[in-house]
């Protein structure tokens, strides 16, 4: 029996700083696949090559990845800065109407660390440019130096809303995350519901009111280690039987997020 299929969206990527190309981290497609038990399909995400309409109907569920270029600030009413870094303007205009596509349609997405951010925008929300300049947050990026795995690793608790969604889900209202992020949430946009919060007040988790399917949103990184992590395991199982919901022509009633 075919598997549902979960678009992971892509980003631009040059190979030897020359050779343009998409790329999307094999984690993500691990995630899919083994945790989710769904068929992972890269998308590149730029109108020139799909459309919203077709991704909609091709795909069963969506995977928002991270990514190291920003939603460019223009999308939610600033001007450019130095302190916004690299953007990706084709990746925003698919993502950004996709999402509000899928929540139209009751579609299931999952937002990680860029589509966390994407997901706010896309509902009229606002981006701080650089957490770490804001006083009493922490710097939530990457670590320069290290292996990966010690880029990835657990590193501070995100506490979560008693009886939300995410302490629902995790059976814990506070949980460890890892964080390689610059960028955060400034103000929500409509509907979006913050359900989770760093120790410095940073928001980690969001879903968003009234949506008929799936759509959740984390700041973290789930995606590594997701077989094996406590808090990645029960968010990409749950994000799969959205998705098969979904393909199956019906809801998941214990998985809406409102």
């Amino acid at each position: 029996m075919a598997r549902p299929v979960v678009g992971i969206i892509g980003n631009h990527y040059l190979i030897n700083d020359q050779y343009p190309a998409h790329a999307g981290g094999t984690m993500n497609s691990e995630a899919v696949a083994g945790v989710s038990h769904c068929l992972p399909l890269l998308i590149p995400a730029d109108p020139r090559f799909v459309s919203v309409e077709e991704l909609l109907e091709t795909c069963d569920g969506f995977l928002l990845t991270g990514g190291r270029p920003n939603v460019h600030p223009e999308e939610y009413g600033e001007a450019w800065t130095e302190a916004h870094g690299a953007s990706d303007r084709a990746r925003d205009s698919v993502t950004l109407p996709l999402v509000r596509a899928c929540l139209d349609r009751g579609q299931p997405f999952l937002g990680v660390c860029r589509g966390f951010q994407e997901v706010n925008v896309a509902l009229g929300g606002t981006l701080h440019p650089e957490i770490r300049d804001l006083p009493g947050r922490m710097n939530h990026r990457m670590p320069p130096d290290g292996t990966l795995q010690e880029k990835f690793a657990l590193r501070h608790c995100v506490r979560f809303t008693q009886g939300g969604p995410f302490h629902r889900l995790f059976g814990a209202q506070e949980v460890m995350t890892n964080t390689l992020h610059g960028q955060g949430i400034k103000t929500p946009g409509g509907r979006i519901v913050i359900d989770g919060w760093a120790e410095d007040g940073t928001p980690e988790a969001l879903y968003v009111e009234g949506a008929e399917g799936f759509a959740l949103g984390v700041q973290w990184h789930p995606e590594w280690d997701a077989a094996n992590d406590p808090v990645s395991r029960p968010l990409f199982s749950a994000f799969g039987d959205a998705v098969r919901a979904w393909a199956a022509g019906q809801m998941a009633p214990a998985r809406r997020t409102a």
